[in-house]
């Protein structure tokens, strides 16, 4: 747990092929199934105090209670993915770990972050769902992600760890998304 941010719920890969790392952490690790949200439709974007309009692959997954994303970064655009992948030569790897604190304390550990001299390094908007990563990255390069998640989001969550959990060790990788009906 952070002190500072909530329980880490989340840990974030960037990768440079997100379908041969769901095939390897579905087929070697045994975590699975695989969601792919696609290119998500994020706005508001800012990266370093500049606007960007970068573009990434997302997939989710969870072991446990363990959310694990994978982004695979698809221009070059500025945004903590590229530089990240840049900076490990191409082979990616653990980029950030993440809290989803409610909406009221979210607002109250930004302000306090921020307050006492912290960074932010990217923020933006999936949906109705706010996102904001902390310029925290030690000499490993792993930086903290916070996120106010949307029902919606919080129901896809929902849905994705209930898939996790009832995995039978078939279909690993799968297209779209789960049934949140």
């Amino acid at each position: 747990m952070s002190h500072r941010f909530g329980p880490i719920t989340q840990n974030g890969y960037v990768v440079p092929d997100i379908e041969a790392v769901m095939h390897h952490w579905s087929t070697v690790l045994g975590v699975g199934p695989w969601f792919q949200l696609g290119i998500p439709d994020f706005t508001d974007m800012v990266h370093r105090g500049k606007p960007t309009n970068a573009q990434v692959r997302i997939a989710l997954a969870n072991s446990g209670d363990l959310q694990i994303e994978l982004i695979e970064p698809l221009d070059e655009s500025p945004s903590p993915y590229r530089e990240f992948l840049t900076a490990t030569g191409g082979k990616g790897g653990l980029q950030h770990v993440s809290s989803w604190p409610s909406a009221a304390d979210y607002d109250a550990y930004l302000k306090a972050f921020t307050a006492s001299g912290g960074e932010v390094l990217f923020q933006g908007r999936g949906g109705r769902t706010r996102f904001v990563y902390f310029d925290t990255a030690l000499d490993f390069g792993t930086v903290f992600e916070m996120a106010d998640l949307s029902p919606g989001t919080q129901k896809l969550f929902d849905a994705i760890r209930l898939a996790a959990a009832e995995w039978d060790g078939q279909d690993g990788v799968r297209e779209g998304l789960p049934d949140i009906r």
